[in-house]
């Protein structure tokens, strides 16, 4: 199992009914009610693509930013946008520069480099600007914590204005004007946006017509919001919708190119093309080079350039995928060799390259379930990168900390902080101990959410492609997990060299499955053909030379042991209400083993067998499938109500009709009650 704990949505029959009676499609009505939908209207609600864009005046000191930078394109000013390095901040930097320039506005961009300068605002940056005659600068995604960067501004005569969405210190910095709905004083409705969100909104104030910049940058908008994983709800969704149906036939030269060189030209775009195919590749230019690559590429209108712009990028990925393997497998190494790695996998390389750790530490945050620090060292300083796991507030734990460290940043499920050599130890022992803490507080956030459990037949090529009524899908509006129980494994087998596992099963209504664990392959020795499983995963359609088929891409899953589970309850451990109901018998389950019993012993001492094969009898009896589970538990519930002897040895059971058999009520079983028998 990748996690320790399921928490299976229960759906409500009635409301799956009436949201199938209104249109939705079968899978889309259970994953609907699972996620706690109680009407037609709040389904619409939360799905809705059109919600109204907020006015861009409601956040704190807009008003301040649009006359200063109104002022300066009146005076001519030579202005900066000056961004970050990640999708959200170079979206955000085009965004803003191209608006500003299409004002007449003598405009420059500036992203940091993330090795020479690293995040933010920095002094040599400022004064670089300075020399080229630059009289306001402008942020975009960063900034929020420059007090010092923002007095060296003020001392050179540099207006400052500061837009961004990362957690706020308790002192904002001095400059004329701070737009971040992060803000104390907050007065905007949500703090959904991420950094091209706020670029959005000031070219909207400064245009006045939101809706004309909605046309013109809802495809930014779209990319920075998907790759910063940002709620899709509310105008987020609005903007994205309409910046996918943008991607699909791109104006903007350089988005084109970048597309057709992923090619995903002629393939549906989709949140999920974004966040795995094209982010990762704007997102190489500044891990590998520098960014301004892809600021370049989205801002020419030369299509020559594009093209190669966008296969520069293409390379890099590749190159920061084969640097992200390496890194990967020395971290492994290094935490294999720890003896009490703690409650945070905190660990420090010599040569690790500073833009590819992030994508390591999240990788080591979803197989060691915990939040992970990786620290780049150089000297007597060490950079590093850091992701949350379940729940782990990152930036307030960095907070509390910032005694050990020179300087930090970033909000609560990523964020980077520079710290000296000599305090590492202490700060994986403090981290350490507060995210041990955080985990026996929050015992549940390590679980994964499933939606529902279905039953398999409902797994058809049409109800799957019509769970496209819940895209975009992303936080928020999470892809559907699914779960199914006692899975039977009819061939296992590994492809790509042995890395994904790949399985044929069939469930217990007799449907045929085609599944794949990427990244499982290592379960292969654990799973023979007739083991069951219980599976949590998400169905795609594949396509394989002409071929469609329904596949399960597995989440995680579990060997079924079915008295590992119904001993836990036994010894009073308290589970979960999914695993409850996978052991909860109803009274017809009871009926069903009783009859099967009085007829198999009817001319025979007794029954001595497999449980699977018992089960297996059971349900050719009825013409029903029975679960494994719940005819082991009917089988205790049978002998506490004196009708049967039983031995059992772990999956070998040994049955006997006791010699006079008297009717008793099943509420006078203890164990029955106790499962929520009625």
């Amino acid at each position: 199992m990748k996690y320790g704990i399921w928490n299976v949505a229960s759906t409500n029959r009635e409301i799956v009914e009436e949201l199938i009676q209104s249109g939705f499609s079968t899978l889309t009505a259970y994953v609907l009610s699972g996620r706690g939908i109680r009407s037609c209207a709040e389904a619409r609600e939360l799905l809705q693509i059109d919600a109204p864009l907020i006015d861009p005046f409601l956040m704190k000191e807009m008003d301040q930013a649009v006359q200063v930078i109104e002022s300066a394109l009146e005076q001519g000013l030579t202005m900066a946008v000056f961004g970050d390095y990640d999708v959200d901040g170079i979206t955000a930097t085009c965004l803003l520069t191209d608006y500003l320039r299409s004002r007449g506005a003598r405009c420059l961009t500036h992203i940091p480099g993330r090795f020479e300068e690293g995040y933010g605002l920095n002094e040599g940056a400022i004064l670089q600007l300075h020399q080229q005659g630059v009289r306001l600068i402008i942020t975009v995604d960063c900034g929020i914590t420059a007090i010092h960067e923002a007095e060296l501004c003020h001392r050179l005569g540099i207006t400052l204005v500061i837009t961004d969405h990362h957690e706020c210190k308790e002192q904002l910095p001095s400059a004329a004007a701070v737009v971040d709905p992060h803000r104390a004083d907050r007065s905007y409705p949500h703090t959904d946006l991420c950094g091209v969100g706020i670029a959005f909104k000031l070219a909207a104030a400064l245009e006045g017509n939101q809706e004309r910049i909605a046309q013109r940058y809802c495809d930014l908008f779209c990319l920075g919001t998907i790759a910063d994983v940002m709620p899709l709800r509310g105008e987020n969704r609005h903007l994205v919708v309409r910046g996918l149906a943008a991607l699909k036939e791109p104006k903007r030269v350089g988005v084109r190119a970048l597309l057709e060189a992923c090619e995903c030209g002629n393939k549906p775009i989709t949140a999920s093309t974004i966040g795995y195919v094209v982010a990762p590749r704007i997102n190489a230019a500044g891990r590998m080079e520098h960014a301004e690559l892809a600021v370049e590429l989205f801002l020419t209108e030369d299509p020559i350039l594009a093209d190669s712009l966008a296969q520069t990028l293409c390379r890099l990925n590749k190159e920061r995928q084969a640097i992200e393997s390496e890194i990967h497998k020395e971290a492994a190494a290094l935490l294999r060799s720890q003896k009490h790695p703690g409650g945070a996998i905190v660990l420090a390389g010599e040569n690790w390259h500073q833009g590819v750790v992030g994508i390591v530490a999240s990788r080591l945050c979803e197989e060691y379930r915990r939040p992970a620090f990786l620290i780049c060292l150089n000297g007597e300083n060490g950079k590093a990168s850091s992701r949350s796991y379940g729940g782990f507030n990152l930036f307030a734990a960095l907070q509390e900390l910032s005694d050990l460290l020179v300087g930090y940043g970033g909000h609560e499920l990523a964020a980077g902080f520079t710290i000296e050599r000599k305090n590492i130890d202490e700060f994986r022992r403090q981290i350490s101990k507060r995210a041990e803490l955080h985990a026996a507080a929050e015992p549940g956030g390590s679980a994964l959410q499933i939606d529902c459990e279905i039953p398999a037949e409902l797994l058809t090529e049409a109800n799957v492609l019509a769970l496209s009524e819940l895209e975009p899908c992303g936080t928020g509006c999470n892809r559907p997990v699914f779960c199914l129980s006692e899975v039977i494994i009819d061939h296992a087998g590994t492809v790509a060299n042995g890395k994904h596992l790949r399985l044929r099963l069939h469930s217990r209504d007799g449907s045929n499955l085609q599944a794949i664990f990427f990244s499982g392959g290592n379960l292969l020795r654990k799973l023979q053909p007739g083991c069951r499983v219980d599976l949590a995963f998400q169905p795609t359609i594949n396509e394989y030379r002409g071929a469609r088929n329904v596949q399960l891409n597995i989440v995680d899953l579990r060997i079924v042991n079915t008295y590992d589970l119904y001993d836990r309850f036994l010894a009073q451990q308290k589970l979960p209400e999914y695993e409850l109901r996978l052991l909860s018998p109803t009274r017809g389950d009871v009926a069903a083993v009783w009859h099967y019993i009085q007829a198999s012993c009817a001319s025979s001492s007794g029954l001595r067998c497999g449980l699977e094969d018992f089960c297996y009898g059971v349900s050719s009896a009825t013409g029903e499938r029975h679960s494994i589970r719940r005819t082991g538990v009917c089988l205790d519930i049978l002998k506490e109500l004196g009708l049967i002897r039983l031995h059992r040895e772990y999956m070998s059971i040994e049955v006997q009709l006791m010699p006079e058999t008297r009717f008793n009520a099943l509420q006078n079983s203890s164990l029955y009650r106790r499962l929520g028998g009625k």
